[in-house]
């Protein structure tokens, strides 16, 4: 029940702290804490229990949910399913470690608290849930619900300018979603469950008795059209979206006889509507523009939970869902897909080196970093796969650290410019190394993070049979632009005669310009070391993900 607790435990806690009494609201922030660390437990929990030399799903839990019988067009199956691989384990403790680091930065804020960790919890759960469901309707569920949480955290406890940030988050997923929603639809009607559908016919007395060469002889009766219509069972599970022998004959995404819609194959339009569904979330340009209004206007805490994990639910749509139900779309397009993640990064670097406001800065290098998940993921390579799961643990981790040191400048002045600032090191030297440390990480600094999941991903994009070699050129120069743009704002902001532009309110710069508290360092400092630790010891992720990598590729055929 280990996965189980990790969605439903956030879920009682947001429950509980909804129903609190306004008069204990200094347990708000205490239930968070509690319930963050327990999933933080539970994800290291489930990592011991994880088999690093098996390639399929581990610690599945499976219940019968919804089972309706439809006459002649079957009989409509959703479960409650929910499992792990090396795909999923992964973002799953980066996601209760971003989880717990977000409820400490939020220790100081004091308006509406009890709405604020209510939905923080009850985003917490999505999110848990986002990774660990195998029903693709229950992953839609928990895709389409993260929207409401954040929405009412940018747009209630955001800047200025929050209603048109969380106004423009909401649309554009929302429009991702609609996509992913017609293709999900589709799926369904086009897809059989082999196991229900051989005890639906009387093939075998139960699921317990299942072996393969029973599905193997359900598929071909499938395909013969040798089964009753109203005893084949329709499914959401991803387990048998994945199998092309599951599709029924004539059914609209059949990979071997499927219609022509404006000239295009069907399921390349379906391939392209997932894939937009997921490129907005993760974002790719020119998808992106909602991200860096959400990052300047969201609280710090809740930048932290964007950039670390929310983003990375995109990724890993590509690789659990357009390239596993699609395989074919996905080797059409390869060239066409790096071509965007490699548009990704140059233009995010390129933007990034224009900003004058710290948030945006660190907005447009996750544009820059997230195309390399992309470029990975279309090389079709174990290389710049495994990277491209090893870039989105290590930019969860890098990313959120950016943010929080953003956070403390504004903390002390309100004031996110970059040209507000000169001389930082005097006054504040541990928060200077620590900024140091997270932009060389993320510059990509061997020893670091950063450097491991670049590496791979151009690796994987340079030695791939779908891509040409320029490609992994012109990519490259996001490292450099990446050096650019932070080298060029620590250079400016902390090094030279001290100085802070005068703001309203302020007493004096020694009392202004004061080095991390304990909690600041109780923050960055775990982040920090994560980032040298998995830079040193990337095997702690290649490890989870390689045997789920190495099979995958196989059985698409697209090595």
């Amino acid at each position: 029940m280990v996965l189980s607790l990790l969605i439903f435990l956030p879920l009682v806690g947001s429950l509980l702290v909804a129903l609190l009494p306004e008069s204990q609201r200094t347990q708000f922030r205490l239930i968070a804490l509690i319930v963050t660390l327990a999933n933080l437990v539970l994800a290291g929990f489930a990592y011991s229990l994880f088999d690093t030399t098996i390639a399929g799903y581990q610690l599945l839990e499976k219940a019968d949910w919804i089972t309706l019988p439809l006459g002649n067009l079957g009989i409509a199956s959703i479960d409650y399913l929910v499992g792990v691989d090396g795909f999923s384990l992964p973002l799953v403790i980066l996601s209760a470690v971003v989880m717990v680091i977000g409820v400490v930065a939020s220790w100081n804020m004091t308006n509406r608290l009890r709405a604020y960790y209510s939905l923080y919890l009850l985003l917490t759960g999505t999110i848990m849930g986002c990774f660990v469901s195998l029903d693709f309707f229950l992953f839609f569920l928990f895709f389409e619900f993260m929207l409401l949480p954040m929405y009412f955290l940018i747009g209630l406890w955001g800047g200025p300018r929050r209603e048109y940030a969380s106004i423009k988050f909401f649309l554009y997923t929302l429009l991702g979603s609609l996509l992913i929603l017609l293709v999900m639809i589709g799926l369904y009607l086009s897809v059989m469950d082999p196991i229900s559908t051989a005890v639906a016919a009387g093939l075998i007395p139960d699921s317990l008795t299942v072996t393969d060469d029973t599905i193997r002889m359900i598929q071909t009766y499938l395909q013969n059209g040798q089964l009753n219509p109203g005893q084949i069972v329709h499914t959401f599970d991803m387990r048998f979206l994945a199998d092309g022998g599951n599709y029924l004959p004539d059914a609209f995404l059949n990979p071997t006889s499927e219609p022509i819609v404006m000239g295009i194959p069907a399921r390349m339009l379906a391939f392209w509507a997932v894939f937009i569904g997921f490129a907005i979330k993760l974002p790719i340009v020119p998808l992106h523009t909602w991200l860096p209004d959400a990052h300047v206007e969201a609280p710090t805490p809740v930048s932290v939970v964007l950039a670390g994990v929310l983003l990375k639910i995109g990724g890993y749509g590509f690789l659990r869902i357009a390239w596993n139900f699609f395989p074919d779309g996905a080797a059409e397009y390869a060239q066409t897909l790096a071509m965007l993640g490699t548009l990704s990064i140059v233009y995010g670097g390129l933007n990034a080196l224009a900003q004058t406001d710290v948030k945006k800065l660190i907005a447009y290098s996750s544009v820059s970093h997230m195309g390399f998940v992309l470029l990975g993921v279309a090389s079709l390579t174990a290389e710049g796969i495994n990277g491209a799961i090893y870039q989105m643990v290590s930019h969860g981790i890098l990313s959120a650290m950016l943010f929080l040191i953003a956070g403390v400048l504004y903390d002390r002045t309100h004031d996110r410019r970059i040209d507000s600032y000169r001389g930082l090191m005097q006054p504040m030297p541990q928060y200077t190394t620590l900024t140091a440390v997270a932009f060389f990480g993320s510059l990509g600094l061997p020893g670091f993070s950063g450097f491991v999941g670049e590496l791979f991903t151009l690796m994987g994009s340079f030695q791939s049979e779908w891509l040409p070699g320029w490609l992994t050129a012109v990519a490259t120069t996001g490292i450099l632009l990446a050096a650019a743009y932070f080298l060029w704002t620590l250079q400016r902001m902390f090094f030279g005669q001290t100085w802070v532009r005068p703001f309203e309110g302020q007493q004096g710069m020694s009392t202004v310009l004061t080095d991390l508290t304990a909690r600041e360092k109780l923050l960055l400092i775990p982040l920090g070391l994560m980032a040298l630790i998995l830079g040193l010891f990337p095997n702690l992720v290649f490890n989870l993900s390689g045997a789920t990598v190495a099979q995958w590729l196989v059985r698409f055929a697209v090595e």
